[in-house]
């Protein structure tokens, strides 16, 4: 069973979720701890499934991902098992990003990340193969404003 999360517990998140490369002296150090109690309560928010790992901030651009693209899909039914053969099929598909099943017009909305328009283009089409998809529409993006993986660890 998962502790509430106190003043302390927060602090910890905010801070490693900023920098996952500070160590367990410096984490105690920025919250007051002594370094034994900090590592425990470190090591007791990766056991509860607050912290589910620790992750390198690549550049896409430098590594050939410069492009963006916001994607819905449609599928031709909306059965449990074209649900569960789009997310399998989806899942294998490198440039995707994430997929979120979505309440509205559409099924699916992708974020896929690729070099550029050809690229992009290949990928549509692995994307329309996948077994149930009936429409896509595809949303490019010309400047990326923010984008962050940092949740709001604000004491509640």
């Amino acid at each position: 069973m998962a502790h509430p999360l106190d003043r302390i517990d927060r602090r910890l998140l905010a801070l490693l979720q900023d920098d996952g490369r500070l160590s367990i002296a410096e984490l105690a150090r920025r919250v007051h701890l002594s370094p034994t109690p900090c590592f425990e309560r470190v090591r007791r928010l990766e056991r509860e499934g607050y912290i589910r790992g620790y992750h390198a901030d690549l550049d896409p651009a430098r590594l050939g991902a410069g492009l963006i693209a916001f994607v819905e899909v449609q599928l031709d039914r909306t059965t449990p098992d074209v649900f569960n053969r789009f997310r399998d099929g989806v899942t294998e598909l490198a440039p995707v990003q994430e997929c979120h099943m979505v309440a509205g017009g559409f099924d699916y909305l992708l974020k896929v990340r690729t070099a550029d328009m050809a690229a992009y283009r290949r990928f549509l089409e692995d994307l329309a193969a996948l077994a149930g998809v009936e429409q896509t529409h595809t949303y490019v993006v010309m400047e990326e404003v923010k984008s962050t993986r940092a949740l709001p660890l604000e004491d509640r």
